[in-house]
């Protein structure tokens, strides 16, 4: 074990910048609580705005393909004009389009709104994770910063469907937007006082084109991601992919080539900084892929409303928050590959756990079960994400920020388009030969299609089709997340593999030794 000795003082923050990392977690929470809430208050816009199919679809996806398509973009924006003046620009954007969201009067408003959201909401997430990279230079304190706002997500998370529920039943479905409104305006008023700009000195000109590119590879990737698991593989999204990737094999080219990248192609000379790029994307994607599915079982399988859906959500937020608290002390006295492995494993227990869960009597079993697996993934997401910015020098740490949270975006597309594909070719499976005889071919059809068409189709049948029908849909479901989740446990056992691997040669946070080639925890 390396010897550790006690941080630089001149390094440590001052109380100055632990107010300003309580001003940073406010726009995160409004994003966790912006994605969590809108769920809740579809049926009532629908109602109000009778959206159709596709209308009603945007305005659930358009958030996240813009916030998707501009993290690059924005994160290297920041570095040029001022990470501090770029999140306040976004934050009063992101008031204003709440508001236009929250009186809209059409369909196509709120659509609109709704992508102005998404593109102001990609300015905030970087730039919050690369200000505090500047704001908290010593490791260990980073590392406590990193977790404590990577907790207030789940927070957020756990909170939204409390919080929206409370609002929908007092107001209408626009109050889920006015709620960000003072939020943002707070962060504005606070954001000169407490947190000090920074920007890098000499920026360049910023590429027009790269940014274009840049679109061109996230926006259909992320499109045909988020096809599959609705529609399942077909020609748009296979062609959408492909087009991004090709996209993006031109954007990597130009940027090898230009004096002023949008992306410093040289950051991905650290080893511990793609590795730890590789590993967030694979951690997300295996936990995703199962928590797309967790509400499903809530609300499907075991008959839970949507608000109590949620209040049974909140052990597995809980279980994330304190794994992300404990994982900076933890990681000081065990090198982050160890840190991140032995997390990962315990994760795997987790998620095997799951894969013993029925569709009669999984409830209690499935909630520990995921106890488990959030408590042991949660170090890999913030030592991952210190990695990342801590490899980057401070002028291109908004751009190494964008690049994690882009790398998280793709490991929450990949995991639902995966594990949702999977889930559904299960169910399918197993619906085959379990649709009760005498039942209507076209409702039989709907029925061994998705659970979902089987609910609705008990609705039409006699009570003892009807029980019969819905125990074979709902065990068939459970079949689904019992694979997924086993197929998650696979690939947290790649993640142990390769975080030994990648990263036995960093030191525990605030080491002296330096055997791994001068790269250290959090550097």
């Amino acid at each position: 074990m390396s010897s550790s000795v006690a941080p630089d003082p001149v390094l440590r923050a001052a109380p100055r910048q632990w107010v300003g990392l309580a001003v940073l977690t406010l726009p995160l929470l409004v994003l966790a609580l912006d994605v969590s809430v809108l769920f809740l208050a579809a049926p009532h816009l629908s109602a109000d705005l009778a959206p159709s199919s596709t209308q009603l679809l945007w305005i659930m996806d358009v958030y996240g393909f813009m916030i998707a398509g501009f993290l690059i973009t924005m994160g290297t924006l920041g570095d040029r004009v001022g990470r501090r003046r770029l999140l306040m620009i976004g934050a009063a954007a992101f008031a204003a389009a709440s508001l236009a969201a929250a009186f809209a009067s059409t369909p196509l408003m709120l659509i609109i709104a709704r992508a102005v959201l998404g593109v102001a909401g990609a300015t905030l997430m970087p730039s919050t994770l690369a200000l505090i990279s500047t704001m908290f230079p010593d490791p260990r304190q980073r590392g406590v910063a990193i977790a404590i706002w990577m907790t207030t997500f789940s927070a957020g998370t756990a909170l939204g469907p409390i919080i929206g529920g409370a609002l929908l039943t007092a107001f209408g479905w626009g109050s889920v937007f006015l709620l960000a409104v003072p939020v943002m305006l707070l962060l504005v008023v606070l954001a000169p006082a407490v947190l000090l700009e920074h920007r890098n000195p000499n920026p360049g000109r910023l590429d027009l084109t790269s940014v274009a590119l840049s679109l061109a590879t996230l926006l259909p990737i992320v499109y045909g991601l988020k096809e599959i698991p609705t529609h399942g593989p077909s020609w748009l999204s296979s062609t959408m992919m492909v087009v991004g990737l090709l996209a993006g094999v031109v954007f990597i080219r130009r940027q090898r080539r230009l004096a002023d990248p949008l992306v410093d192609v040289q950051l991905f000379g650290s080893r511990a900084f793609c590795a730890a790029l590789a590993l967030l994307l694979l951690g997300i994607l295996a936990i995703n892929g199962v928590n797309y599915l967790y509400p499903q079982y809530l609300q499907l399988v075991a008959g839970l409303a949507p608000l109590r859906a949620g209040l049974w959500m909140i052990p597995l937020a809980l279980a994330a928050i304190i794994g992300s608290l404990l994982t900076p002390f933890v990681a000081r006295r065990l090198r982050p590959a160890f840190t991140i492995a032995g997390g990962a494993l315990v994760s795997v227990l987790g998620f095997l756990l799951i894969t013993q869960v029925t569709g009669s009597n999984g409830l209690g079993w499935l909630i520990a079960a995921g106890v488990v697996a959030l408590l042991g993934l949660s170090p890999m997401g913030v030592l991952t994400t210190d990695m990342v910015v801590g490899s980057a020098p401070p002028d291109k740490a908004g751009s190494a920020a964008a690049m994690s949270e882009t790398s998280g975006e793709l490991g929450v597309g990949l995991g639902v388009a995966i594990m949702g594909t999977l889930a559904t070719a299960i169910y399918r499976i197993q619906m085959w030969d379990s649709v009760p005889a005498g039942i209507p071919p076209q409702t039989a059809e709907a029925s061994r299609d998705t659970l979902n068409g089987a609910l609705a189709a008990a609705e039409q049948l006699p009570q003892d089709q009807a029980a019969t029908l819905l125990v074979s849909a709902r065990e068939a479901f459970t079949a689904g997340l019992n694979t997924a989740s086993g197929l998650s446990a696979a690939l947290l056992i790649a993640l142990a593999v390769i975080a030994a691997t990648l990263l036995r040669h960093i030191p525990p946070t605030g080491s002296t030794d330096t055997t791994g080639g001068g790269e250290t925890a959090g550097t």
